[in-house]
C-alpha cells in the first residue's frame, strides 16, 4: 500500500517526470499535493497501469488534488542542456506552477537539483511508495502522451500515437529511413540511413535552386 506522506507535520508535493527516455517530443514533468486521506485502489506508479487505468486516474488526481501542475522541456533545450537537466527544470517548473506552496518535494529517483527555498527527499522507487509520487507519474505520463498524439498528427510515419516518442524498433527504423522530425532529440545517437541523408540533400539542392 501507498504511504501517505514522507512527514507529517510537512505539505509536501510528489514530483515525477515522464519522457526521459525518448527519441522525440519533450519530457515532462508533475508536481501534486494530495489531502493526506487521498486513496485509490488503482493509485501506483504510472508504469505499473495500463493507459486506461491511468486516464481513468487523471480526472480524480486534478480533482481531488489540493494543487497539482503539469511542465514540458522540449527537445532543443534537452539537446541544449542535457536530459537530466531538463528533467529536473520541467520539475522546477511545475512546482513554480503550484497554487499552495509545499514545504517538502518528494522527488522519485536518486538525484535532483534543489529548488530554492524548499527542501526535496529523493526516494529510489517512489512512485511505487508514495501516493503524491505516484499521482504526479500519473500525470506526467498522461499529459505527456496527450501531447505526443497531437505531434503524431503532424509527423503519421514515426507512429508516436502508439510509442509516444519511444525508441522502439520502428521508431528507431524510419529515422534511419526518413531522417529527424523537428520533435527529435538530436542527441539521442540514431543516425539516418542513406536514403534519409540522400533525400535531405535533394532537398536542399532544390531550395537552393529556388533562390538562385
Amino acid at each position: 500500500m501507498l504511504r501517505p506522506c514522507f512527514n507529517n507535520l510537512l505539505l509536501e508535493a510528489g514530483c515525477d517526470e515522464a519522457g526521459r527516455g525518448c527519441l522525440a517530443g519533450p519530457v515532462t514533468a508533475a508536481a501534486v499535493v494530495l489531502p493526506r486521506d487521498f486513496y485509490h485502489p488503482l493509485l501506483n506508479d504510472s508504469k505499473q497501469l495500463n493507459e486506461a487505468q491511468r486516464e481513468q486516474l487523471r480526472p480524480l488526481i486534478e480533482q481531488e488534488a489540493l494543487a497539482w501542475a503539469v511542465a514540458f522541456v522540449d527537445n532543443v533545450e534537452i539537446d541544449r542542456i542535457n536530459i537530466l537537466k531538463a528533467s529536473f527544470k520541467a520539475m522546477h517548473l511545475a512546482v513554480d506552477q503550484l497554487k499552495l506552496r509545499p514545504q517538502l518535494l518528494l522527488i522519485d529517483g536518486n538525484r535532483f537539483s534543489p529548488y530554492f527555498g524548499i527542501p526535496h527527499e529523493c526516494v529510489i522507487g517512489g512512485d511505487g511508495k508514495y501516493a503524491a509520487i505516484a499521482a504526479a507519474s500519473i500525470l506526467a505520463k498522461t499529459h505527456r502522451d496527450a501531447y505526443m498524439q497531437t505531434l503524431h498528427e503532424e509527423h503519421t510515419l514515426y507512429n508516436w500515437k502508439e510509442n509516444k516518442g519511444y525508441p522502439t524498433p520502428f521508431h528507431k527504423q524510419q529515422v534511419r529511413l526518413h531522417g529527424h522530425s523537428p520533435y527529435h532529440r538530436l542527441s539521442f545517437k540514431i543516425k539516418p540511413g542513406k536514403a534519409a541523408t540522400a533525400e535531405a540533400e535533394a532537398g536542399s539542392m532544390s531550395l537552393a535552386e529556388e533562390t538562385e
